[in-house]
């Protein structure tokens, strides 16, 4: 009885995911035809679609969760040490960076560069603090859950919070790129789609281990970035204003990855004995993370 039942739930669950991936084909298909009769200025148009494209890897790469089962602690850890990889590795490669060489661009310095970037860092990481306060000061009786609505814990939600964070510098760059008329704004805007992929992945799988629903999990890490279309367009029309507020924006949002990765994320991984795993965890993530970073951007 118990192998059926597990065949019957698994059965719809695969169901589900081939129905979401089938959705996602059909809203992907739906918007791009949508953007074709909008009557935008061509540039915004381009950075409208750039963004788009970035929130629809970030979709795809939650679709995962829905075909996988409750995850043991162990591959919880470990799935905790491969977002704090991504996310280390994200914010030196796609934040710290891109913000210094942006900085440069205006005009700046090696030395004021480096200086406007650390101060961004120091804000960023102060931000999150705050906020990291304000949550885990909250009411003990506000944070007891049920088995049909488990409390996710502040920790979990600061790390999707982080991502998110991360998501906006990435559509200011796709806007600004192409509201520039940059040659290579349709290249950048496909290796960020692809750099979303594990980001949408990682979201969901540690939502779902923390207790989620699947489906929630899926839906939330599948939302993660639609934040991206609309920095795309925003950066796009103040393209001028943007090119200014990019270096700190993207010096904010690697502030806020660091706290969030090295105060929250690592400890939590190890929290359980699972040392080894979250560090090996942590490696591939950060190589996955770098490659696509710097050969696929």
């Amino acid at each position: 009885m118990g192998t059926e039942t597990l065949a019957i739930s698994s059965g719809r669950m695969f169901r589900y995911a081939f129905g979401s991936l089938l959705l996602l084909a059909g809203t992907a298909l739906l918007v791009a035809q949508g953007l074709s009769w909008l009557s935008l200025e061509p540039r915004l148009l381009r950075a409208l679609q750039g963004g788009s494209i970035c929130a629809l890897g970030t979709a795809l790469g939650a679709v995962p969760v829905l075909v996988i089962r409750q995850m043991p602690v162990a591959v919880s850890d470990t799935l905790l040490g491969f977002g704090a990889g991504v996310m280390l590795a994200a914010t030196a490669f796609s934040l710290v960076v891109p913000g210094i060489a942006a900085a440069q661009d205006l005009g700046l310095s090696a030395w004021g560069s480096s200086g406007l970037i650390c101060a961004g860092i120091m804000l960023g990481a102060f931000v999150l603090f705050l906020v990291d306060r304000k949550i885990s000061g909250g009411s003990p009786e506000l944070l007891v859950g049920t088995s049909e609505h488990p409390v996710i814990a502040p920790r979990i939600w600061l790390f999707v919070f982080a991502i998110i964070a991360h998501n906006i510098p990435e559509g200011m760059a796709v806007g600004v790129s192409a509201g520039g008329g940059m040659p290579d704004a349709d290249g950048l805007a496909m290796g960020i789609a692809l750099q979303d992929v594990p980001e949408g992945l990682v979201i969901a799988l540690v939502l779902a281990g923390a207790g989620m629903s699947r489906v929630k999990a899926f839906l939330i890490g599948a939302a993660s970035g639609l934040v991206e279309p609309v920095f795309a367009l925003l950066c796009a029309w103040l393209v001028s204003l943007a090119q200014v507020l990019l270096p700190l924006g993207l010096a904010l949002a690697a502030g806020a990855m660091l706290l969030v990765v090295t105060h929250e994320v690592i400890p939590e991984s190890r929290r359980n004995g699972h040392d080894k795993l979250a560090s090996l965890g942590l490696c591939i993530g950060f190589c996955l993370m770098m490659v696509m970073d710097t050969a696929l951007a």
